[in-house]
């Protein structure tokens, strides 16, 4: 047997699964900019094959994309059996906050799909499900998904960026702080002692998800309590 005979016996056969799992290391690599940087040219020779071969298990970049976002989403995990509604929607979205992690690419692909992918769907559709199987009304649960937002896919867009790459000098944060001392003020608490401080300063980025996310859990479960409706007359 020759030895090209035998590189072609032990080649692994391309097939779609394949072809996804490469696209998602290869962005993984680039950091959040990873899928910016993918092209099927540069996949194609992580894979040892023309770009052409690729083109038989996706269509595009843009399914591309679409496969490497179902990809991701398929990692998150489903909560414990036996889970309360709220522990189990929270285990949930703690579990896809740490899925886009490993991926930080991820978040920003999300965001430019013109659709849901069917993986995206099939989460969504599972944590309407924790809500409704909890006892909550289609209303309240309508009403619930909207208030989590991107938080049901694990994360958030931030209101103001918390590693900046090139602090103030004291003497322009001091105006800074004149200027503007509510902001100073509330900057002051950025840091969490239980988690330390985040890199550069900035706030703990998993302290302020979960902050969140508890805090409008716990909203809707007093909604729940009350039987909540947002018929006019019965807002709270």
């Amino acid at each position: 047997m020759t030895e090209g005979e035998g590189t072609r016996r032990t080649r692994i056969p391309l097939n779609r699964e394949r072809v996804l799992r490469a696209a998602v290391a290869l962005a993984d690599g680039e950091g959040g900019s990873g899928a910016d940087a993918l092209s099927m040219r540069k996949l194609a020779q992580e894979l040892g094959v023309v770009p052409m071969a690729l083109y038989k298990h996706v269509a595009n970049k843009e399914e591309l994309l679409t496969g490497m976002v179902d990809a991701v989403v398929g990692e998150i995990d489903p909560p414990a059996p036996g889970a309360r509604w709220k522990e189990a929607v929270r285990d949930r979205v703690l579990s896809a906050r740490r899925a886009l992690r490993r991926h930080p690419w991820a978040p920003r692909v999300i965001e430019t799909l013109p659709a849901p992918t069917p993986a995206m769907l099939a989460h969504l559709d599972a944590v309407i499900g924790l809500f409704r199987s909890g006892g909550l009304s289609a209303d309240l649960t309508h009403h619930a998904m909207h208030a989590l937002g991107g938080r049901v896919l694990g994360f958030t867009q931030e209101l103001f960026t918390t590693s900046p790459s090139s602090p103030p000098d004291a003497g322009a944060a001091a105006q800074l702080a004149a200027r503007y001392p509510h902001i100073a003020e509330i900057a002051a608490t950025a840091a969490h002692p239980e988690d330390g401080p985040a890199p550069g300063g900035g706030c703990d980025d998993r302290f302020e998800f979960e902050f969140a996310l508890d805090v409008l859990l716990d909203g809707i479960e007093r909604l729940h309590r009350a039987s909540w409706t947002s018929a006019a007359g019965n807002r709270l």
